[in-house]
């Protein structure tokens, strides 16, 4: 199916928009008709209301024909991941052993997104409860990854990754609590960002209220600063939320700052697949080739996935006590098992690695004090088997910590973003993580986007599937 607004870039599809060139209620109609030729293949949906999605429409095509469009989102689809509730639409995490029951309100970044005149088509797939690195889960099945339908798009924001990489949407929202916004962006040539902790508010407090950040996934640097500057910004519902106005992560995107960066391969415990490091170093030489001075380092830290696994997994656990009792065979047989582990942890146990984890967050927090970003693979592998829990060769770790540096950024809170570099020798995609100092999104843009304007291949490239487009 050959359409014009596949691929299509957020700025590309507000300006088509603002000069109605075509009409918001055009422009759904055909994201629904590909959409329904690319779920059967992709899984992207758990649930899809069309209808309101019309009226939103035909609310934007109102306004854009009164010349009075609310922001460069306006009359554009987009859909929202299924840990984030939307007003009127089941949140099921994933699971079985959620009702269908719609939720009686958005979150924070829903709001927002409404505001802007968003098109919400529905709710995308996430693994169960956000728990593991992949996309599959016990509701919804087996989310694809467009450049290899075999292959998985990564997770746990694994819908959303999945339709914004096959033209779809320019956007969609995920949720990174280990990397689950990085991860699949990387795994499918995506930029990706979760911005400093609670700089998007999260509401109503989610399982792991510490490590939940809500950001998006997109096809451009600009794309993902755009979506960013509408969902961030104070909201007294988290009582974690960053007061004062929100930074301009857009034109952060144009700015290119000089900066001392660190390049860390393995950030002194991972190991990465030798293409992955490979084209990450490659694009190291090219930010050097820029003008930037950057230094490798090779024993950053120690691996924290206990002190992560002892919050998030425990969180969980907690939230679902009474289902891991009852109805355990409604849970995807991997999360529970990890579950059922972080629950026998002792009070002495927990509360040493939250003592830990201070710890470890003012050791990353002098790093900063030499250099303001931090580089590394946002995944140490290409995308693998779609349906396994783990790529082959990391039998030995558990169903987050095989996906090696993303999730020590959920501890410090950092902002950190994955950045597509280029792709393997099957064609899939890898990325680069960058990693910045604390509420310093605009390191991180900077650096994004100063490289992205040098290498603008990832956003010509398409995957090959003759059905996407």
């Amino acid at each position: 199916m050959k359409s014009d607004f596949a691929f299509k870039t957020i700025r590309e599809l507000s300006h088509g928009l603002a000069f109605k060139h075509f009409s918001p209620v055009e422009l759904l109609e055909d994201v629904i008709a590909r959409s329904e030729k690319l779920e059967p293949q992709l899984k992207m949906f758990c649930y899809v209301d069309f209808d309101r999605a019309r009226a939103d429409a035909r609310a934007a095509e109102t306004r854009m024909m009164r010349g009075d469009r609310s922001s460069e989102l306006d009359g554009i689809p987009t859909a929202i991941k299924d840990l984030i509730p939307v007003k009127g639409m089941p949140q099921r995490f994933g699971s079985r052993a959620v009702p269908d029951t719609p939720v009686s309100l958005d979150a924070p970044s829903v709001e927002r997104l409404r505001d802007a005149g968003a098109v919400i088509l529905g709710k995308s797939t996430t693994s169960e409860f956000g728990s593991k690195a992949v996309g599959d889960s016990p509701l919804s099945g087996t989310t694809r990854n467009p450049w290899n339908v075999e292959m998985t798009p990564g997770g746990s924001s694994c819908g959303a990754a999945a339709m914004v990489a096959a033209g779809l949407v320019p956007y969609a929202l995920g949720t990174d609590g280990g990397g689950s916004v990085r991860i699949p962006a990387a795994l499918t040539g995506l930029c990706g960002i979760k911005a400093h902790f609670a700089r998007v508010p999260v509401f109503p407090a989610p399982a792991t209220p510490s490590l939940a950040h809500v950001g998006p996934v997109a096809r451009t640097v600009e794309d993902t600063a755009t979506v960013l500057s509408v969902i961030a910004g104070y909201d007294r519902r988290d009582p974690f939320t960053l007061p004062g106005g929100v930074p301009d992560f857009v034109g952060a995107t144009k700015t290119s700052r000089k900066m001392k960066i660190a390049w860390s391969p393995t950030l002194g415990y991972g190991r990465a697949d030798p293409e992955v490091t490979g084209l990450c170093e490659r694009a190291v030489r090219r930010i050097e080739g820029m003008g930037f001075a950057v230094d490798r380092l090779d024993d950053v830290m120690d691996d924290p996935f206990s002190l992560w696994a002892a919050e998030f997994y425990a969180g969980v656990g907690t939230k679902l006590r009474k289902i891991i009792a009852e109805q355990p065979e409604l849970l995807d047989p991997a999360v529970l098992d990890v579950l059922k582990q972080a629950l026998r942890q002792d009070l002495h146990t927990y509360y040493q690695s939250v003592f830990d984890r201070y710890a470890f967050r003012e050791k990353v927090r002098q790093l900063f004090e030499t250099y303001d970003l931090l580089l590394t693979p946002t995944v140490p592998v290409p995308a693998f088997a779609a349906g396994r829990n783990l790529p082959p060769g990391y039998e030995d770790r558990d169903i987050v910590s095989w996906a090696t540096f993303t999730y020590p950024f959920n501890l410090t809170g950092q902002p950190a973003a994955s950045l597509p570099v280029g792709f393997n020798d099957d064609g899939l995609p890898v990325g680069l993580q960058i990693v910045g100092p604390a509420h310093d999104e605009a390191a991180v843009l900077s650096l994004a986007g100063t490289y992205e304007q040098a290498n603008t291949d990832h956003i010509r490239a398409r995957p090959a599937m003759t059905w996407a487009t």
